[in-house]
């Protein structure tokens, strides 16, 4: 498709939003607390795509670059809607829980959603763009310009928060 878009197939251009539209505003969405923002900060995304389709060399970046620029027009959104000093983009710090297994079994979406929704804004994205979007560590270094290792370590605490916040509210992680 992007190939495709690239030669003047504008037929293209809605194949590639009708299958990025969706997973994107959910990652958006975890971003911004606000729906409308959401859906601006995704037209910004769309409007940069057009204007920046030469850019990309390899159709395998595509899904890197895709959300990075949805981060970067979602943390637009929240700079220009609130002052600086209001919103933090650095991790918190995470509370001390018990070491035990870092994957969880949901059964139920509504406490994942909400237990994710808790966690600081650098945790909730790892853990969205790795468990719920499936990018690879590497994609997700690209995504949040950061180092390798700065992402596993995110993750890393992401995981022990999200169970932090989990327990608080009761749930118990059965073994399977």
């Amino acid at each position: 498709m992007l190939i495709r878009y690239r030669r003047g197939d504008i037929a293209a251009l809605d194949e590639l939003v009708r299958l990025w539209e969706d997973r994107l505003f959910y990652y958006i969405r975890r971003l911004v607390n606000d729906e409308e923002d959401a859906w601006d900060a995704l037209q910004d995304t769309w409007l940069a795509l057009v204007k920046g389709i030469g850019k990309l060399r390899e159709t395998s970046g595509l899904a890197p670059w895709l959300y990075k620029t949805a981060r970067n027009k979602a943390m637009d959104r929240l700079r220009s809607k609130y002052d600086d000093r209001t919103v933090s983009f650095d991790c918190e710090e995470v509370p001390e829980v018990a070491d035990g297994p870092e994957e969880f079994a949901f059964e139920d979406a509504e406490l994942a959603h909400t237990a994710l929704a808790k966690l600081s804004l650098c945790h909730r994205e790892a853990l969205t763009l790795y468990f719920l979007e499936d990018l690879t560590i590497d994609e997700i270094s690209q995504v949040l310009g950061i180092a390798l290792g700065t992402v596993k370590s995110r993750l890393h605490y992401a995981k022990k928060a999200l169970k932090a916040i989990l327990e608080e509210e009761g749930y118990q992680d059965e073994p399977a």
